[in-house]
């Protein structure tokens, strides 16, 4: 069962202050295995709870008034028939563990508490054990549904496993994974994935509607796992309301995939009381910003080393995210040449960051954005596709170091958005960072196009010598285009999300447009704007970068100006440098440290570094661990 394990670790958070739920709202916990303190044995520990700690988490419910509510409740609530009760919690049991008929059963009925048992089809198969645990069998199930308490779902017929799901054979969820064939070096089909997730759910349903007589309304997603394709295929087949495994409140509006917060580690009632009442939600991020092209060697098991000691080096270090390149760029020069995943548009340097990404998350403990270019591409598609800069008194492509596609050209945002979903089509991570490229300067972009949208939809002008004629008329200009940039990100998002619908989004951020918000002009980015769009946003806190004069001052008033904006220093991610470029050597451990300590003391919550460099041990793993402690969790 190490796979399994595996996924409790990327599923489970930590605590956060937040409200008792309030009226149309509900909690839902999620249980698995119910243990006698004799059978406390790995590989179940993290995920059963025990009998009498189940009975000290019901009696806290009820002395707490909170009020256990079935399906039909939140049917009846969503239609309107009666609303629900104040502190609505729907308790879920996933399995069909046998000890759900023997010890959480008569704890139900005890308290008259309804609850939901997801059951896989394909387990009840398998002589009543399924690796070597009790499963109940069919006779049970039907008797269970007998009480009044209890509503069957489907935990799927057989989609409750891994597959390979890349060249290096990592094992991932079986719903949301592309099968990888290693005879054939290649993944299933859009056509072939469909086809088997349809078949899959329509297989459970029935299966159900044989064994017990009716067919579930209820999907429970195996590991939580789920895209818009499984959504789709439940629907179609009865299941409207499906379960996940993202912590938080939900209301009537989550019932297409209702949010549980799963019990592990066996809380007593003081740590069941802290999950109730304070919830799992993100604390601090401590970020390593890794490079890809750092790990990537031409001989595959150079790389698996490589590849090694990365994740020992992260799981030594205490960061809970990385921030990995998901495109190769071996020139440095901030443009995208090739990809590590496969695409339909671009060169694939080798498809590694899902074997990266899953390593660092299964083996790290820690959770992967990919980091990706929003504008920046060197690609093979016309010129027209580009940004365009106003010089010698004509439109030209723009001499920037990024080489950007334009946001106004739809075919170029196609471009893009497919290159991101096939990015979610291939690779399991937990976010997006988009890179610090998606900038137009108070001279771009005058392409025709973008010069038509200037002129058609932001009513400015379509004429150059207009639009930077004054501060103010160039100010107005920024910020349409800041905005647009920020709508396009979105697009990305959303694309992603088709596939990947729990990520998170970060966006790297110049400091200027902070510390001067009038240079939004050269940059068109503004901290409101990246507040209103992104859950995180990731601040060069480079004081040598930015060639400060007092290091230590100008990274207070960064903070300062942070702290100064409603959210400023809950999204905000301060990246501190372990290189001086300018003068081509490691910036010493010390001075990171004191960086990141004032950082701290200013208020900062997340804080990360650029870049990492394992070989050289930079930043130095005994002092990271310093300022990186391991009990920080996210």
């Amino acid at each position: 069962m190490p796979r399994y394990l595996a996924y409790i670790a990327l599923i489970f958070g930590c605590l956060t202050a937040a409200a008792d739920p309030v009226a149309g709202e509900f909690l839902a916990l999620n249980y698995h295995d119910i243990l006698e303190e004799e059978e406390r044995t790995p590989p179940f520990d993290r995920i059963g709870v025990s009998r009498e700690h189940l009975d000290q988490h019901f009696a806290w419910l009820k002395k707490n008034s909170y009020h256990p509510i079935s399906i039909q409740d939140l049917l009846d609530a969503r239609n309107g028939v009666k609303p629900l009760p104040a502190k609505a919690v729907l308790l879920t049991f996933d399995d069909g563990y046998l000890s759900f008929y023997t010890r959480a059963l008569p704890l139900l009925k005890k308290y008259h508490y309804p609850a939901l048992l997801g059951v896989v089809g394909s387990w009840l198969e398998e002589n009543g054990a399924h690796e070597g645990k009790p499963i109940m069998n069919a006779a049970q199930i039907r008797e269970v549904m007998q009480t009044g308490l209890v509503e069957v779902a489907s935990h799927s017929h057989d989609l409750h496993h891994s597959i390979p799901a890349n060249p290096q054979g990592n094992q991932q969820s079986a719903v949301t994974a592309r099968l990888y064939s290693a005879e054939y070096d290649e993944y299933e089909t859009d056509e072939a994935y469909r086809k088997r997730l349809f078949e899959a759910l329509q297989k459970s349903s029935d299966g159900l509607l044989q064994l017990i007589g009716q067919r579930p309304r209820v999907m429970v997603w195996p590991y939580g796992e789920y895209n818009a394709v499984a959504l789709e295929a439940a629907k179609l087949n009865g299941m409207s309301i499906t379960m996940g495994l993202n912590d938080g409140v939900n209301t009537l509006a989550d019932l297409n995939v209702v949010k549980r917060m799963m019990i592990t580690d066996d809380p007593n009632t003081e740590q069941f009381a802290g999950i109730m009442k304070n919830q799992r939600q993100n604390l601090q991020m401590r970020v390593m910003h890794v490079d890809m092209d750092y790990i990537y060697d031409a001989d595959q098991e150079q790389t698996q080393r490589n590849l090694s000691a990365l994740v020992e080096r992260v799981k030594a270090s205490g960061a809970n995210t990385v921030f990995l390149q998901a495109y190769s760029d071996p020139d440095g020069d901030g443009n995208a040449d090739q990809l590590y995943f496969p695409n339909r548009h671009l060169p694939v340097r080798r498809d590694l960051f899902n074997h990266v990404a899953w390593q660092l998350r299964s083996r790290a403990s820690v959770k992967v954005y990919a980091w990706m270019p929003i504008m920046a591409f060197k690609a093979d598609v016309p010129l027209k596709w580009y940004v365009k800069e106003w010089r010698d008194g004509e439109a030209q492509l723009s001499r920037h170091i990024y080489t950007r596609l334009s946001p106004f050209n739809p075919e170029a945002r196609q471009f893009v958005g497919e290159l991101y979903e096939d990015l979610a089509k291939y690779c399991v991570f937990n976010g997006l960072l988009f890179h610090d490229d998606g900038i137009l300067s108070d001279y771009e972009d005058v392409s025709p196009l973008a010069l038509d949208y200037t002129r058609d939809v932001w009513g400015l002008p379509a004429d150059f010598g207009q639009l930077h004629a004054t501060s103010d008329m160039r100010l107005q200009w920024a910020r349409h285009k800041t905005e647009l940039i920020g709508q396009f990100t979105d697009y990305l998002a959303d694309r992603v999300r088709y596939y990947r619908p729990n990520i998170k989004t970060a966006r790297n951020f110049y400091s200027l447009p902070l510390l001067m918000p009038d240079s939004e002009e050269w940059y068109a980015q503004s901290f409101p704007a990246f507040l209103k769009h992104y859950d995180y946003i990731a601040v060069e806190a480079m004081p040598f970068m930015e060639n400060a004069a007092d290091p230590r001052s100008w990274l207070t008033e960064l903070a300062t100006k942070t702290a100064a904006y409603p959210q400023g220093m809950d999204k905000m991610v301060f990246e501190l440098q372990t290189v001086d470029w300018a003068r081509r050597q490691d910036i010493p451990i010390s001075v990171i440290s004191e960086q990141f300590e004032l950082l701290k003391k200013l208020g900062a919550k997340h804080i990360g570094y650029y870049p990492d460099n394992v070989y050289r041990d930079q930043p130095r793993l005994s002092e990271l661990k310093q300022f990186f402690p391991v009990n920080v969790q996210y």
